[in-house]
C-alpha cells in the first residue's frame, strides 16, 4: 500500500528532514536563551510555526485512508420527533439530524453552549439561556415548558435522548485532581447535582413516555456504586412499561470515527422491537486522515503560539509519547486518536499534540477527530471551544445510533 506522499520543509542548503530538524531545534534554543519572537526568527527564513517538525516523523497514514463525514450517514426525513437533553453543543443532534430524526426541542442549561446551538441551527428549538433556564432538575418547570410552549403530549411518539454531565462518573475527569482531594475518587451519584440528572432525566421518561430512549454516559456509569442504583434505574424503566435492552458500551473508533471513545448507552423502547445496534467495523480510520483534508477558509482554526521550551519538548516525543509537563500526547497518524478530551467546564480547555507538527491541536482539529461538520462554528472562548467539542457525542457514531434506534423501533411502526 503506497504512502502519503510527505514532503518536509527545508532550508537553503538542507536536504533532510533530520537536517531541518537539527536547524529548528538551534533557531528555538535561540529563542529560549535570547528572548527572541519564535515567529520573527522563523520569518526571517521564509518559514511559519507550521513548518515545525518532531525530530522523529517516518510514519504515514495511507493515501487510501479516508475520513467519512456526516453528509456519508444523511437519510431523508422520518417523520419520528425527538426531544434532546442535556444537549451540549450538538454533537449527537446533529447525528440524528442526519438519521433522518426530527428534533422538537433542545434542553441545555448551559448559556454558551446554547448560543452555539442557535447559531449553527437557527431553526431548531432550544430550551436554555437567555430565554428560559434548561436545567434539567427543575422538573416540574421544564416539563410545563415542554407541554405549554412545545405541545409534547404523553405518551410522545417519538425519541427522548440524552447525556446527563458525566464527570461524577469519570475515571479520567477524577484523575486530574490530586489525590488527597476530595473529588479524587469517583462520587457518582453521591455528587450533589450532576450525580442526580440521570434520574431527573428517568424522570421525565415517566412522565413523558417516550416511544423509546437513549441515554448516553461514560462506562463509570455502570460500575461505580457496584451497579445498585443503575441497576434500580433499569428496574424502574421496565417497570414503566419499557422493554431496556442491555447496557452496552461502544468504542467511536469501530463506527468510523478517527478517535478512540468509550461510552456507555441504554436503550428501550415501549412498543414492540428489538434493539439491534448498529454494525461494527474493525477497519480502524487513523487520526491523520481527518486532519489532512484543508484548513483554508474553517473556523476555530487558531494554533497556540507555544513558548519555545514547549516545542523543544514537543519535538523530541516519539509518537504516542506524553509531555510530562504540559500532560498532552503526541497522536499516532496512522491509529484512531486518543480521546477528546473536554478540559473541565471551567477552564484548560486544551488538546493532543498535532501527530505530525510539534504544537497543540486547534479546536477544528479536535472537532474532525469529533466528526463535526467543517461549517459547524463554537462560539466563546478557546477554552470553551475545547469543552465543547470534547464533551460531544461524535455526530457520526450518533448518526449509526439514530439509524439503528429507527430500524430497532420505528420501521415497523412506519
Amino acid at each position: 500500500m503506497r504512502n502519503i506522499s510527505f514532503i518536509s520543509p527545508t532550508l537553503p542548503g538542507i536536504d533532510s528532514p533530520n537536517a531541518w530538524a537539527r536547524e529548528q531545534r538551534a533557531l528555538l534554543e535561540m529563542a529560549a536563551a535570547t528572548g527572541t519572537d519564535v515567529d520573527c526568527l522563523l520569518r526571517s527564513i521564509g518559514k511559519t510555526r507550521e513548518d515545525l517538525r518532531y525530530e522523529v516523523d517516518t510514519k504515514f497514514a495511507p493515501r487510501s485512508a479516508t475520513a467519512p463525514t456526516l453528509e456519508d450517514f444523511r437519510q431523508k426525513s422520518r417523520g419520528v420527533p425527538l426531544v434532546s437533553f442535556f444537549s451540549g453543543c450538538g454533537g449527537a443532534d446533529l447525528g440524528f439530524e442526519a438519521a433522518g430524526f426530527e428534533h422538537l426541542a433542545l434542553v441545555e442549561h448551559n448559556g454558551l453552549f446554547c448560543e452555539t446551538l442557535r447559531h449553527n441551527r437557527p431553526g431548531w428549538n432550544v430550551i436554555g439561556p437567555p430565554t428560559e433556564n434548561g436545567d434539567v432538575s427543575k422538573r416540574e418547570e421544564l416539563l410545563q415548558i415542554l407541554v405549554g410552549k412545545i405541545g409534547i403530549k404523553a405518551p410522545f411518539e417519538g425519541i427522548l435522548l440524552g447525556g446527563p454531565p458525566c464527570q461524577p462518573f469519570s475515571i479520567a475527569a477524577n484523575q486530574r485532581f490530586n489525590k488527597e482531594g476530595k473529588n479524587f475518587k469517583r462520587i457518582g451519584f453521591e455528587h450533589g447535582k450532576d450525580g442526580n440528572l440521570l434520574f431527573d432525566m428517568l424522570w421525565f421518561i415517566s412522565m413523558i413516555k417516550p416511544a423509546a430512549f437513549l441515554i448516553e454516559n461514560v462506562e463509570g456509569l455502570y460500575d461505580v456504586d457496584g451497579g445498585g442504583q443503575i441497576e434500580r434505574a433499569l428496574q424502574s424503566l421496565s417497570g414503566w412499561g419499557y422493554s431496556v435492552a442491555e447496557p452496552f458500551v461502544l468504542d467511536a473508533a469501530h463506527f468510523q470515527v478517527p478517535q478512540h471513545r468509550r461510552r456507555l448507552f441504554i436503550c428501550g423502547s415501549r412498543t414492540g422491537g428489538q434493539w439491534v445496534p448498529p454494525k461494527p467495523s474493525f477497519d480502524f480510520i487513523p487520526s491523520h486522515a481527518a486532519l489532512r483534508r484543508s484548513m483554508k477558509g474553517v473556523k476555530n482554526h487558531d494554533p497556540r503560539d507555544h513558548k519555545p521550551e514547549s516545542l523543544l519538548r514537543y519535538m523530541a516525543l516519539g509518537y504516542g509519547q506524553r509531555d510530562q509537563l504540559g500532560r498532552v500526547d503526541r497522536l499516532d497518524p496512522c491509529l484512531p486518536s486518543k480521546t477528546v478530551i473536554a478540559g473541565g467546564t471551567n477552564g484548560g480547555g486544551r488538546s493532543h499534540l498535532h501527530p505530525h507538527i510539534p504544537r497543540t491541536m486547534t479546536v477544528r482539529e479536535s472537532a474532525r477527530l469529533q466528526t463535526f461538520p467543517d461549517d459547524y462554528e463554537f462560539l466563546g472562548p478557546s477554552a470553551r471551544q475545547f469543552t465543547q467539542v470534547g464533551n460531544a457525542v461524535p455526530p457520526v457514531l450518533a448518526a449509526q445510533l439514530g439509524g439503528a434506534l429507527y430500524r430497532s423501533f420505528f420501521q415497523r411502526r412506519n
